[in-house]
């Protein structure tokens, strides 16, 4: 049986590829978005995610939040919007997966140090690296939701080719055979609906690669 699964913000880049995978392979795919469906979504609720209700995200096998932004006034909304749709998932059975950010993967075995407290990360990164580090650790204080967090590679590519392969990875910064943190918008949404199909990441933060 085909997996029933929510994006939220579902108009957003990385969402919309998100959802083209997962209609692709058969899923029973809701989106919840703002505005109008840009999405290939056959089912939109044009819905703000803090509208959103216990009752509408009951019967889903997973829950993608795709909420993201990099308007410096708007970043808050980042550790906000997973906040609530775990308060809305605490206790039941759906998975919360998210879609994450780079800067806070550990570039060290200790896990003292993260890839956004490098000298050459760059500046402009920086606040939004952070307001997704947050979401983490909101996260990782959870106990009561069956949450994954996925970090993409560092250079994370919207208009990059979808070639089906990835290296999955759990904490700590990795680089590809060719030295590179790469990957694409189209894989990292092959990587997250595998996850949502067959992974197991129950409570973990897991990161992804182009192979």
């Amino acid at each position: 049986m085909s997996k029933k699964i929510a994006v939220v913000a579902a108009n957003g880049r990385a969402a919309q590829k998100i959802i083209s995978e997962a209609v692709e392979r058969g899923l029973d795919v809701t989106a919840f978005g703002r505005h109008e469906n840009n999405t290939q979504a056959a089912n939109y609720v044009q819905k703000d995610v803090f509208d959103l209700t216990k009752t509408d995200l009951q019967g889903f096998d997973a829950v993608v939040d795709a909420v993201g932004t990099w308007e410096l006034t708007n970043l808050y909304v980042i550790p906000k919007a997973t906040t609530y749709l775990a308060d809305l998932l605490k206790g039941t059975d759906t998975r919360l997966l998210v879609v994450g950010g780079a800067g806070s993967l550990y570039v060290n075995p200790e896990h003292t140090s993260t890839l956004e407290l490098q000298p050459d990360f760059p500046d402009a990164y920086k606040p939004v690296s952070a307001t997704h580090g947050s979401a983490l650790a909101i996260l990782r204080a959870t106990k009561d939701v069956k949450w994954t967090y996925v970090s993409p590679a560092a250079d994370f590519q919207a208009d990059g080719q979808k070639t089906g392969k990835y290296l999955l990875g759990g904490e700590e910064f990795m680089l590809n055979d060719r030295q590179q943190s790469v990957i694409s918008y189209a894989d990292y949404a092959v990587a997250m609906i595998d996850e949502i199909e067959k992974g197991n990441h129950v409570q973990q933060r897991i990161s992804v690669v182009e192979a």
